[in-house]
């Protein structure tokens, strides 16, 4: 049997029923899922955070952390994230952890995991790593562009309604062909895609939306993509 790479991307940060959502991905009674904070440098908090949203929910919480040294672990990073059902990159700063990501080359044992069949997820810099290129805020000054892994072979735009500069600059950068044709969600919402195709859409409520930005005829065109709100499962 052919196997299914998946990637669920949301557009803000990572909460616990973005976290069952993606444990039912996978299918697994009790799925084992790693969470990545190098976005914000591994920061403790971030950590407790995620251990706090997984302490009462059916899933094997794990973390991996990058600061480390040779002598405190006894396998590579490849090996501990192939162990995994679900990996969930969190939010911060995207450039920065792309950067240490590729440095480590866990991005080529995050594309063994896609290809074996495990769940990809995340929100934020968690999400827009995934595509093709958006733009971040991870320089100072205003949002700057930015070039993802290329799972997926489109552009992305996170915290699209949230933050009022995001969806002018999606759209005009589509327009001017900066970006690709692309996805973009609210922080409450995301999609699922399968292959590299989106398959559904998701909500946490009636206010959060996914939408696909392409441009036709010299304009850019945004449809909004229709969601199952998870409150239903």
């Amino acid at each position: 049997m052919d196997t299914t790479s998946t990637l669920f991307v949301y557009g803000g940060q990572v909460n616990q029923k973005f976290v069952k959502y993606t444990a039912k991905l996978t299918g697994k009674a009790k799925p084992k899922i790693c969470f990545l904070p190098t976005a914000t440098g591994d920061a403790p908090w971030y950590i407790e955070y995620w251990y706090e949203l997984c302490h009462n929910i059916e899933v094997e919480p794990h973390v991996l952390k990058i600061w480390i040294s040779s002598s405190s672990q006894d396998w590579s990073f490849e090996e501990y994230l192939l162990q995994m059902d679900a990996i969930i990159i969190g939010g911060g700063n995207t450039l920065n952890m792309m950067t240490l990501l590729k440095a480590h080359e866990i991005d080529k044992a995050l594309m063994k995991a896609y290809q074996n069949g495990i769940i990809l997820a995340g929100g934020s810099a968690g999400s827009l790593c995934w595509f093709n290129g958006g733009f971040t805020d991870s320089r100072p000054k205003e949002l700057t562009f930015v070039e993802g892994f290329n799972f997926l072979p489109y552009s992305h735009c996170p915290h699209y309604h949230s933050e009022a500069s995001r969806r002018p600059l999606f759209h005009s950068n589509i327009a001017n062909g900066i970006l690709t044709d692309g996805y973009a969600c609210d922080d409450l919402a995301g999609i699922v895609f399968e292959n590299g195709k989106p398959v559904k859409a998701m909500s946490l409520n009636e206010n959060n939306h996914s939408y696909y930005v392409y441009k036709q005829d010299d304009q850019v065109i945004e449809e909004r993509l229709e969601a199952e709100i998870f409150e239903t499962f």
